[in-house]
């Protein structure tokens, strides 16, 4: 069994316990078109999103309504719980891009997650978290996804957040 530890970026306050795979940008950076990457480990929303919201909401209030395309999960729950509170679940079909996961806050308002694949090689998974995570990165989710499919990756090794 692996444990998962968020170690490449120092702006992330996650620890191993939450078992969450997410890359987030710097709070102070500029957001521009994500504000970082989230690898959930399966296509089940119900089973993956409580705990992606549970670090979220110490980062950015209470998460209150999360928006995926249907194209990319088979089953779309309505609502989802997450901690103390609920959190609703909707989709749009073509008005979001089908690898984006949107989040809304109380305090913080929106936010807009790239989704790495769950079937996603580690390689191309590190590459896509580091470049949504990356400050200066003003690129959508479709233009991140085209990218890492043409990047050559080089790196044998498994991705850095992932400890065996």
């Amino acid at each position: 069994m692996s444990t998962t530890e968020l170690l490449p970026a120092p702006h992330l306050d996650m620890t191993a316990a939450t078992g969450v795979r997410i890359l987030l940008k710097p709070q102070c950076a500029d957001r521009g078109m994500v504000d970082g990457a989230w690898w959930p480990r399966s296509r089940d929303l119900s089973r993956e999103l409580p705990s992606l919201v549970a670090v979220l909401d110490k980062r950015w209030g209470r998460i209150t309504r999360v928006a995926v395309n249907p194209h990319r999960w088979p089953e779309i729950p309505k609502k989802v719980p997450a901690g103390i509170h609920t959190v609703s679940v909707g989709w749009f079909d073509a008005e979001q891009d089908p690898d984006d996961l949107l989040l809304l806050s109380y305090t913080v308002g929106r936010w807009d997650l790239l989704i790495v694949p769950p079937e996603c090689d580690p390689e191309r998974a590190s590459w896509l978290m580091s470049a949504a995570a990356d400050g200066d990165n003003r690129q959508s989710v479709r233009e991140l996804m085209a990218d890492s499919r043409s990047v050559r990756h080089t790196t044998p090794h498994a991705a850095p957040w992932e400890a065996l």
